[in-house]
């Protein structure tokens, strides 16, 4: 028999968490990770939407845990860690995928939306990274840390900006500077840390954009898609989740420091960085 044919899969023994992961972009990459060989905490502010994923996962045949999580509460983020490393084991991948989308105007933004957006996206990134780097951080049997990645669901707003979108834009532009510093602090324990920038997923947060924008902007809804979503492809499609699964899983199955603090752009060519 081939060492092809024997080879454990490429994350067997690993532990991944996933924030987001009930629905949409969060559960794809859970479900990829998993059939990786990973076993996936599924976080998700609908306890019961993730404990179902974690169930369809443990079917199939893997490892996994639904946690009900709002990653903007310290002590939620601490219980569903300790959580997870009690059932699964110590996290060795972070997803941080959680995220909302609101849009208005900037001189009719709420400020209590900008601060709702800026504490689900930012504010859970940094609590939940904060919560496993202790496990990332650890010795390992070698007596070296046991290092870690660290993913962060950015987007092409990441690099660029759109109108109606400021809370969005400012967030995910703080993503990058997050994880180019954990990359700094991180690399010497073996800890890497990336963003994942894609363009228009067409998820239920995107088609609630649509009727939205179309309102806003004064076009039809079909000019929302073709002119605002997909003007700028090479192709006028949409990223699909399975195209930004396969990328989170790329940068988790990575063995090095070569790549760190980068940020991969899933957006047929909308933006090219």
């Amino acid at each position: 028999m081939s060492d092809a044919m024997t080879a454990p899969p490429p994350l067997s023994g690993k532990t991944a968490l996933v924030t987001g992961a009930a629905s949409g972009i969060g559960r794809g990459i859970a479900l990829e990770l998993a059939a990786a060989g990973a076993a996936v905490a599924i976080a998700d502010l609908n306890g019961d939407g993730a404990h179902a994923v974690a169930e369809s996962i443990v079917q199939a045949g893997g490892r996994a845990l639904g946690v009900a999580m709002d990653v903007t509460d310290e002590a939620a983020v601490r219980d569903g860690v300790a959580a997870t490393r009690e059932a699964l084991g110590p996290v060795d991948i972070l997803v941080s995928n959680a995220g909302i989308q609101i849009v208005h105007p900037i001189e009719s933004f709420p400020f209590a939306d900008w601060k709702r957006m800026l504490a689900i996206h930012l504010d859970g990134a940094f609590l939940t990274t904060q919560a496993v780097l202790p496990d990332m951080y650890a010795a390992g049997a070698d007596g070296q840390p046991r290092g870690g990645t660290v993913i962060y669901m950015g987007s092409v707003h990441s690099h660029q900006a759109s109108p109606l979108k400021s809370a969005y834009v400012t967030a995910k532009h703080g993503l990058m500077g997050l994880s180019r510093t954990l990359a700094k602090e991180g690399g010497p324990k073996g800890v890497r840390s990336h963003v994942v920038c894609p363009g228009f997923v067409r998820t239920p947060l995107v088609d609630r954009q649509i009727p939205e924008q179309a309102q806003t902007l004064g076009i039809s809804e079909a000019e929302v898609v073709s002119r605002v979503m997909l003007g700028q492809t090479v192709d006028g499609v949409f990223t699909t989740i399975e195209d930004v699964a396969r990328c989170v899983r790329f940068l988790a199955e990575f063995p090095t420091a070569a790549l760190t603090g980068q940020s991969l752009i899933v957006s047929h060519g909308w933006h090219m960085g």
